[in-house]
């Protein structure tokens, strides 16, 4: 039996008969959806974002298809120049905007690659001593006992496994291991995996962790929260698998979260940025003058693990270094201090002390400088032995302070022009000064 309906004609629905197509995102919004297709990281999303909305106010709310090569070298000078900002934030924002014209604007320009890149610092990390370290936990137990969140157990976690703070608040509950004493570290930096191991200090204090978050999980349970994220399309392969205790966090917040993107309420794991503000006020109780922050717990697990006779490609594996060289980065701390190379001035002979400072004397040819030009062996201001007489720059009490007429500072001349009856200011003058 043949259809006896007419087709439907889309000029007759629509009112023409051009295909529909849908509206173009707009510029930030692709953006965000090419970062997602390349599966990054949440961070770097922002981060992206970030640099092209300041890209784009920068230039007056102009849309970048418009801007060139002079627009992008503007706005990094301006940011080098002007904002002062580090080579590493620096090389963000470039990476920022070349990800922007080339995976969405579809832009593959040849001046791209001849953008000059700012060159990286490379800079010793901060280690405390075991004993500062000591001090630094039993200051931020105190914090957790005030708070009730679990920061002493966390800083105990960093400096016995060498995780990242990031690493050890995303632990999950299948991720620790007892009866192995090892802990899984899930989607790392670079998005890799590794184990390292679980110190037996620490296995009582993780069980009761455990017992806390079991309490939080089943309450949400009998609410009806959705339960935790879980990576990619597992919440729709295994439907189970974000209420599952299993994929709880070891480590949750008190309260619900909203997700970034767009998934609704759930149990969301400790946020890092409290615990940072945990560890500052504990630094600053144990009188720990270094500029430490939590990832200062895992260079000093590595450096500790070094001084203990560890073998060097054993704690890259531990810190899930993908080259040794990155890791012998420790070794050089290893080389300061006073285990390290000696001092030629421990070497003089004889070594002593350094001499007693003394108060100036009157000026010479008056009474008192004849007066003091005589030995006083039991003064203040003789010097046992042989060394160097350091003047102080304070005046002695009861006499008024010498006012003295500031010296102009010498030209920055030639020394064959500081004998000239002219100075010179040809050009040629100051391109032999440079």
């Amino acid at each position: 039996m043949q259809d006896t309906a007419d087709p439907v004609d889309p000029s007759d629905a629509f009112g023409s008969s051009e295909p529909l197509t849908e509206p173009r995102p707009r510029l930030l919004d692709a953006l965000r959806a090419q970062v997602r297709y390349l599966h990054y990281s949440l961070r770097t999303e922002e981060a992206y974002v970030h640099w092209a909305r300041a890209f784009i106010r920068f230039h007056d709310r102009r849309h970048p298809a418009g801007l060139g090569r002079p627009e992008v070298e503007a706005f990094l000078t301006w940011l080098a120049a002007e904002r002062q900002v580090s080579p590493s934030t620096h090389q963000q924002a470039l990476s920022a905007l070349l990800f922007l014209y080339q995976k969405v604007l579809r832009q593959d320009l040849p001046w791209m690659g001849e953008i000059g890149r700012p060159r990286g610092e490379r800079r010793l990390p901060v280690v405390l001593t075991a004993t500062e370290v000591a001090s630094l936990l039993v200051h931020l137990d105190e914090q957790a006992a005030l708070s009730g969140v679990p920061h002493g157990l966390l800083g105990r976690l960093l400096y016995g496994t060498g995780m990242r703070l990031l690493e050890a608040l995303r632990l999950r509950v299948k991720d620790i291991d007892f009866e192995r004493r090892a802990i899984f570290v899930r989607q790392g930096k670079n998005a890799k995996d590794r184990v390292v191991m679980l110190p037996a200090a620490l296995e009582e204090p993780l069980r009761a962790q455990l017992a806390r978050a079991h309490a939080v999980w089943a309450a949400d349970r009998d609410s009806g929260v959705q339960g935790v994220l879980v990576p990619h399309a597992l919440a729709r392969k295994y439907t189970r698998a974000a209420l599952s205790w299993s994929w709880h966090w070891a480590f949750p917040q008190g309260r619900l979260s909203v997700d970034p993107r767009g998934a609704g309420e759930r149990r969301h794991h400790l946020l890092e940025n409290n615990f940072q503000r945990v560890f500052k006020l504990a630094l600053g109780a144990s009188a720990i003058h270094k500029p430490a922050t939590p990832h200062t717990l895992r260079h000093c697990f590595a450096t500790h693990l070094l001084q203990s006779g560890y073998d060097i490609r054993t704690v890259q594996e531990l810190l899930g270094h993908a080259d040794v060289s990155t890791t012998m980065i420790y070794t050089h701390v290893l080389r300061m201090g006073g285990g390290a190379v000696r001092s030629p001035l421990d070497s003089l002979v004889p070594a002593g002390p350094l001499p007693a400072m003394r108060p100036p004397g009157p000026p010479a040819g008056s009474h008192d400088a004849a007066h003091q030009a005589s030995p006083q062996p039991h003064s203040a201001g003789a010097v046992q032995g042989a060394g160097l007489a350091f003047a102080s720059a304070y005046p002695p009490a009861g006499r008024p302070p010498t006012v003295r007429r500031a010296r102009e500072p010498s030209p920055c001349y030639h020394v064959a022009w500081l004998n000239s009856p002219s100075t010179p200011n040809s050009t040629a003058a100051a391109a032999s000064v440079s």
